[in-house]
């Protein structure tokens, strides 16, 4: 029965009247503070099994635990990484076969090409308590492979649901930036001029979830993975952005709790954490990969 179907020659119902003041108030609500609605919707998501095209032997032990590993060989030492083949699957996958050389690729030349792709590049930027980056063909944090892929993150699983912007030290900056594009405001200036507005709307938005504003931001979640959190020793992808992963990754050197919902984690350092120290030490650019080799543990 449609309750709110009422002839007009009809009387209106208490209970009518009592729908239409329901709304009639929601509507006012929803006006009165346009940061009420939860728009976050999450995206279709299937994973891939990640498949190891190339069987290489180890030189040492590996840990007990059944996992694909990928030893990255620099001038600096040795590290070790179990990599999250169920909770990453597609961006692992991408690792591997780029490591292998497995997967094409296209440089600046505009020639595809297809070998181990990290052999020879550089840590190009390392920064002391923070983390080491690489996988840039060209060594300055410009370059990709020339394709791009989607972000593998579940916000929820981080808490990033249940954390309110307001209240999260690390994101402030994202909330800034949702409401300044919210109301048009393009530069410092404008934000001064505008700043009893500003201050406003954010107010107004300080109890929607880091999950909520990111999302508004441009960031896509699924509900399926069980993502990681970028702790000290995570492997994570680099990027410029939502869904703008390529061949780029990070290793930390410490927790870096402000990356957690903006970097897809797909592995964590097991041995050889001291060697992110030495290539931090070494600088910018003055450690090379020698070797990326990728090693199937799992049960068969």
């Amino acid at each position: 029965m449609n309750y709110l179907n009422i002839k007009s020659n009809s009387k209106p119902s208490v209970f009518g009247a009592l729908v239409w003041f329901t709304i009639l108030l929601f509507s006012f609500a929803c006006k009165a503070n346009p940061y009420a609605e939860q728009r976050y919707v999450p995206e279709a998501y299937s994973p891939v099994e990640v498949v190891v095209k190339k069987e290489e032997k180890p030189r040492a032990a590996l840990p007990e635990k059944p996992a694909i590993y990928a030893l990255i060989e620099t001038t600096q030492g040795n590290m070790l990484f179990e990599l999250y083949d169920k909770d990453a699957s597609k961006t692992v996958q991408n690792f591997i076969d780029l490591a292998q050389g497995e997967k094409e690729f296209t440089l600046r030349n505009g020639q595809p090409q297809k070998r181990p792709f990290y052999d020879g590049l550089t840590f190009h930027r390392v920064i002391e308590g923070f983390m080491i980056q690489g996988g840039c063909p060209y060594g300055d944090g410009s370059g990709t492979p020339g394709y791009r892929f989607a972000d593998e993150i579940n916000a929820a699983s981080l808490g990033l649901d249940q954390t309110k912007i307001g209240q999260s030290q690390f994101y402030t900056g994202y909330l800034y930036r949702y409401i300044g594009g919210e109301l048009g405001i393009r530069s410092q200036r404008e934000a001064d001029e505008r700043r009893e507005e500003l201050e406003s709307n954010l107010e107004k938005a300080k109890n929607l979830s880091v999950m909520e504003i990111l999302y508004r931001l441009g960031y896509r979640y699924n509900n399926v993975v069980k993502s990681k959190k970028a702790i000290k020793g995570a492997l994570a992808m680099a990027n410029a952005g939502p869904n703008t992963n390529g061949s780029q990754f990070f290793i930390n050197q410490v927790d870096t709790p402000h990356l957690d919902g903006l970097h897809t984690v797909f592995g964590q350092i097991v041995q050889g954490s001291d060697v992110v120290d030495k290539i931090i030490a070494a600088g910018n650019g003055k450690t090379t990969i020698r070797k990326v080799s990728i090693y199937d543990k799992r049960a068969k």
